[in-house]
């Protein structure tokens, strides 16, 4: 397997008439192939939120544990996206990208045909065992695309091209929501013979039809994916774009650097990636705190039906799409490539956004049902249109703090704090917790104590950023 992964050689350099021409034709393709591939693994990752309301009202899952089942793609995807980072290092991106989100979705759509008994508690435990599967498939997506990223995008352009790429989740959680819409519909209207269930077991469409079109998209990714420029005989981005800003190896001119220079002189050293990562905690916890539960929340206080709970989280979802490459622009012309001063800013409007619908979710103000349903679709679209913005740009940090052939690493221990401690920890079990232990009021409570800790680490990068910015020129 090993071997099958290893990256493609270099080939003998095209002539010079043509590297230009082959470049932006090839760099196109590249970069579709990440986008399209990255979104297609949030076709198939975050399916249970979806459908959790309508398996534990039909007594399906035991709603208790709910929180827990759901952390399992987190905790598996946070270790996942680490450890497959430093292999994705050495691997060819292509087939690493490809093989994960194939497997990925042939794991959801067993989600889907499972028959599940009465026991709740066992098929909760069976889901979480899946859950635990779909994770670590996950984190086959974002280390070949961060190494795609930085083979063929050099560091001055990178922070807007990432954040443009970066869109990419939330089009595919948003693509998700509208799927498992439809795949509901599917299920009830026209397959449920096909699949021996009857009608009231259309929750299954929330993972049967999303994950086929994952494996559709898969195909399109190994057509137009290819891991570096020199294996499509094309010279290094740096060498055809004459930008050689970003860090570069320390003695290390071979492709594949060896494990112990990854983690130790490129991870477990820099300090600044330290602080990158605590920061992505919070960033982690308010993105999903607010995302995974709303849904659930929405439903259970009685301000949407489950069919617009849906609909408000494509929303949430698609509005961040717009957020993310405005705040990659901003990063780019107004802070000159420096993340920082971006993100708080940004964590700074998602404390407005918490707040609005904490409070009128809570049912402070007394307002029409008309009005709090569109005051909750307000704070929605705050939260998604500037929480997505940080997201991007704390995974910008990490590749610009490292080599590009370490960027995988780096990436996947950023990963690893936001995924299993903000994410699965905070958000999941903590938010969840609270939930379900004292009231939704004292989880959103949660969240936004979350936000204020993420707005002050996220303000302690301000100037060390600056200092290196002003180092590397």
């Amino acid at each position: 397997m090993s071997r099958f992964l290893d990256p493609p050689a270099a080939k003998p350099q095209l002539p010079e008439n043509k590297v230009d021409r082959t470049y932006k034709m090839m760099r196109i393709k590249v970069f579709l192939g990440a986008f399209l591939g990255y979104a297609g693994y949030y076709l198939v990752r975050k399916n249970l939120s979806l459908a959790a309301p309508e398996m534990i009202d039909k007594g399906i899952l035991d709603a208790g544990k709910l929180g827990l089942a759901m952390s399992a793609v987190s905790i598996a995807y946070a270790f996942s996206k680490f450890i497959m980072g430093s292999v994705s290092d050495r691997s060819d991106a292509r087939k690493f990208l490809c093989i994960g989100l194939v497997l990925s979705a042939l794991t959801m759509i067993a989600v889907g045909v499972i028959p599940f008994g009465t026991n709740a508690a066992l098929n909760t435990a069976i889901i979480f065992a899946l859950m635990l599967v779909v994770g670590w498939l996950s984190g086959f997506g974002w280390p070949p695309c961060g190494r795609i990223m930085a083979h063929w995008f050099s560091q001055n352009e990178r922070s807007f091209k990432m954040s443009v790429w970066n869109v990419s989740h939330t089009v595919g959680s948003f693509a998700l929501g509208i799927l498992a819409i439809a795949g509901v519909s599917i299920i009830a209207n026209r397959l449920a013979p096909a699949f021996a269930f009857d009608a009231s077991e259309a929750w299954r469409g929330n993972f049967i039809f999303p994950a086929l079109i994952a494996l559709v998209i898969a195909l399109f990714c190994w057509w137009a994916i290819r891991d570096t420029p020199e294996s499509c005989g094309l010279p290094s981005v740096q060498d055809w774009r004459k930008d050689y800003s970003g860090v570069k190896s320390k003695g290390q001119t071979g492709e594949k650097l060896p494990f112990k220079v990854l983690f130790v002189d490129y991870v477990l050293k820099n300090k600044l990636l330290w602080v990158v990562a605590f920061s992505n905690i919070f960033v982690y916890m308010v993105r999903y705190g607010i995302a995974d539960w709303a849904p659930t929340f929405l439903n259970k206080a009685g301000i949407m039906t489950l069919a617009e709970s849906k609909v408000a989280f494509s929303v949430h979802n698609i509005v961040g799409a717009v957020g993310t490459i405005l705040c990659g622009l901003a990063t780019s012309k107004i802070f000159k490539g420096r993340c920082a001063p971006m993100n708080v800013i940004c964590m700074l409007a998602c404390l407005v956004g918490v707040l609005i619908y904490w409070f009128v979710g809570a049912g402070y103000g007394n307002f029409s049902p008309a009005v709090q349903k569109t005051l909750v679709y307000v704070a929605l679209c705050l939260i998604g249109f500037f929480i997505y913005g940080p997201v991007a740009l704390t995974g910008v940090q990490a590749l610009n703090l490292v080599p590009k052939n370490a960027a995988g690493t780096a990436a996947g221990f950023v990963g690893l704090f936001g995924y299993f401690i903000g994410d699965a920890i905070c958000s999941k079990i903590l938010v969840g917790g609270v939930a379900d232990a004292w009231s939704w009021n004292a989880a959103n409570l949660t969240v936004a104590a979350g936000t204020i800790i993420g707005i002050v680490l996220c303000a302690l990068l301000i100037r060390p950023e600056a200092k290196q910015t002003a180092a590397s020129r």
